[in-house]
Parts: C-alpha cells; sequence; structure tokens
C-alpha cells in the first residue's frame, strides 16, 4: 500500500518544477483534494488553490467539455516523446480550438471570431 507521505513526495517534485507563484490550481473539494497532502504540496511550491463550491458541478462544466475536446482530439492520438513535445503539441491544438474550429454552441463559429467580432486580433509574441 502506498503511504501519503510517498504521494505527498511524489507531488513536490512536479509541484515545485511546473508551478510558479502567480499559478493557480482549480479542483473540485473531492477528499483527494483537500487532503492536507495535496493542499500543503500545492502551498509549499507557492500555487493559489480555488476550489469550487460544493455541490457547484455546472461551475466546471464548460472547462470539462474543452478539456475532453483536447484527449479525444490531440492527447490520445498522439505518442509523445516528453514533456516539451506534449507541451508545444497542445499549444498548437489551442491556437487551432480558438481561431479555426468552428462550435455548434456557438453558431459555427470559432471562440476568436465572436469574442473579437471582427475587431483585430492580438498577435502571439
Amino acid at each position: 500500500m502506498v503511504s501519503r507521505s510517498h504521494i505527498h513526495d511524489r507531488l513536490a517534485i512536479p509541484c515545485k518544477q511546473f508551478f510558479t507563484a502567480s499559478e493557480i490550481f482549480d479542483t473540485d473539494q473531492g477528499s483527494q483534494f483537500t487532503s492536507e497532502a495535496f493542499t500543503g504540496t500545492l502551498k509549499n511550491a507557492g500555487v493559489t488553490i480555488s476550489m469550487d463550491v460544493k455541490g457547484r458541478w455546472v461551475d466546471n462544466v464548460f472547462v470539462e467539455h474543452l478539456w475532453r475536446s483536447v484527449k479525444y482530439e490531440k492527447v490520445y492520438l498522439k505518442a509523445y516523446e516528453n514533456l516539451r513535445h506534449a507541451q508545444t503539441s497542445i499549444e498548437e491544438y489551442f491556437r487551432f480550438y480558438n481561431t479555426e474550429r468552428r462550435h455548434q454552441a456557438l453558431d459555427r463559429q470559432t471562440p476568436d471570431a465572436l469574442y473579437f467580432g471582427g475587431r483585430n486580433m492580438p498577435k502571439a509574441a
């Protein structure tokens, strides 16, 4: 059986490598996310914790749909060589998702077209 301290130690290294004090970790209030081992690891890494109101599943529905699209249209179709390759690939997908992929819920518009409404869209650096 894996101990809580083992889990904490395994989480601490990735948190310190990938999070900065200005980043936010948003989660629901499941016991795995409210345990001291988990929240303490995030806090020690300087990560701000944001939790949805208990029972408010609707708060996450849009983000859940987004991540479902990311997983099924990109992640599950690839065998990433390393973290950098995965990051680059997912960044490309988000550009596609916002600027080219038409969404049925947006009356077949792209998110950028709807949000910017024909105004000049900012260019990425």
